[in-house]
């Protein structure tokens, strides 16, 4: 009996102590109180329990034990997770990142700007000549067909006084325009017809309006060098920047196409400037001789209505010859009275020496001049219509710009009607009259007049416009 107590106790002993380390490991708190009992030294007049009561009290300890145990082998709760934010409403949750933006053509081109047009013609001759050529015209001389007048491609960088002071300018010309214009040129005047190893290089930049470099120096010098068209005339060789289709005597006959040199302009203040030139000629890139041309041009636009351009050029044109000068005086004044109502003035004087030939009627060395003047009106309603007439008459002394000595005049009436917001649409009557027969007619022998009718299109572009 007292080996079983003593076993007992000793037991209980045990386990007490095991409880008590896993109740410290497990619950430190549980395990102080559990294990009180059992570190506590009974009382003195305690009565020893009996053996019952340890057994009873072993088997509520094993309990305890196991208990505990299943404490200690599980695993540790996780951490409770911070309660997850309510839903943001829709508007506020934040957006998904944007794709990234197409480039556009603006940019990828930088300073650089693209344009150019297309410019197409039906003409027809009431005298119906047999060669289907208008006479005295330029560019739309094809008759009774449909025909191209010029397809352009420009690209242009105008120099910046706050960043890069260099620019360029180039325009590539193609049809029946640009045949007339780079007619002239050769590779060398000078050079055999029949060289031995092939043909003289001819038209060598036939398909180039114009090439030139600018250079500003400060905000008010701009030096450009290269080929250019012509700063006479109140016309130019581009059919969209004219008021009508057509171009006029003075254009045709009294002024040239383009040069190549330099030029340097000077602009005073945003009323006043002036421009000076040193080219190789007339309408040639390759200088047919060892003079220059010189020129200048001063404008002026005192307000908004009036505009007033003063040229003048002189210098050897000729074949191999810087003695025999030729001289040309233009002048062009513009008034715009208000949006709607624009009229302009144009006034050519020319002169020059025949030089070339002794054939009658040109007589060697004889002087001839020209002169003409040119009056246009355009009135336009709105930005879909404008109908708009000019009337020429011109003076060939002699013969030398046209081929015969003669006076003639022309009336012409267009208008024009924008499609789509795009293309110029032209609907054109022109009247010409001649104190000379060199109009040819396919019923008989050439008249004095002839009466054309024209129907031109033309579509302007530039990535200018394109979206930003």
């Amino acid at each position: 009996m007292r080996s079983m107590k003593k076993d007992s106790i000793t037991h209980l002993a045990i386990l007490a102590t095991i409880v008590a380390g896993l109740a410290f490991a497990g619950n430190p708190a549980q395990a102080q109180d559990t294990a009180a009992p059992a570190a506590a030294a009974p009382a003195a007049d305690a009565t020893p329990p009996s053996t019952t009561d340890l057994e009873k009290r072993i088997d509520e300890l094993e309990k305890e034990l196991t208990a505990l145990k299943s404490q200690v082998a599980a695993p540790a709760p996780a951490a409770a997770a911070p309660a997850s934010p309510a839903p943001a409403a829709a508007a506020t949750s934040a957006p998904a990142p944007a794709a990234p933006a197409a480039p556009s053509i603006p940019s990828l081109l930088g300073p650089v700007t693209l344009s150019g047009f297309v410019d197409a013609y039906y003409g027809y001759n009431a005298n119906q000549p047999a060669n289907r050529t208008t006479a005295l015209r330029n560019f739309d001389i094809n008759s009774d067909q449909f025909s191209l007048n010029m397809i352009e491609l420009i690209a242009d960088k105008a120099p910046d006084p706050a960043a890069s002071h260099v620019g360029f300018h180039v325009s590539l010309g193609f049809g029946q325009a640009m045949n007339l214009v780079n007619s002239t040129e050769t590779g060398s005047p000078n050079a055999p017809t029949t060289p031995v190893g092939g043909p003289v290089v001819s038209n060598f930049d036939q398909y180039l309006k114009e090439g030139y470099l600018e250079y500003l120096i400060g905000k008010k010098l701009q030096i450009n060098v290269g080929k250019f068209v012509t700063w006479n005339g109140a016309e130019v060789i581009e059919s969209k920047d004219n008021w009508n289709y057509s171009r006029g005597l003075l254009f045709s006959w009294a002024i040239p196409y383009f040069h190549f040199g330099a030029s340097a302009k000077y602009a005073f203040n945003s009323k006043f400037s002036l421009t000076g030139y040193l080219v190789n000629g007339w309408n040639n890139s390759v200088d047919n001789n060892s003079g220059k041309t010189g020129a200048f041009s001063a404008a002026w636009t005192p307000n908004a209505k009036w505009s007033l351009v003063q040229n003048y050029t002189v210098g050897p044109e000729h074949n191999n010859d810087n003695s025999n000068f030729r001289n040309l005086l233009d002048t062009i004044v513009t008034y715009t009275p208000n949006a709607k109502l624009s009229l302009m003035a144009n006034y050519d004087y020319g002169s020059d020496r025949f030089v070339l030939t002794n054939a009658a009627p040109f007589v060697l060395g004889t002087k001839a001049h020209w002169d003409g003047i040119a009056g246009y009106l355009k009135y336009a309603p709105n930005a879909n219509w404008y109908i708009a007439t000019r009337g020429e008459y011109f003076q060939d002394v002699g013969g030398f710009a046209t081929g015969t000595a003669q006076n003639v005049g022309e009336f012409t009436l267009t208008l024009q009607r924008m499609l789509a917001g795009k293309i110029m649409s032209r609907l054109e009557y022109r009247y010409d009259a001649s104190d000379h027969n060199v109009f040819p007619d396919n019923n008989g022998p050439a008249k004095r007049n002839q009466s054309t009718f024209t129907l031109g299109m033309i579509y302007a572009f530039s990535s200018a416009d394109a979206p930003k």
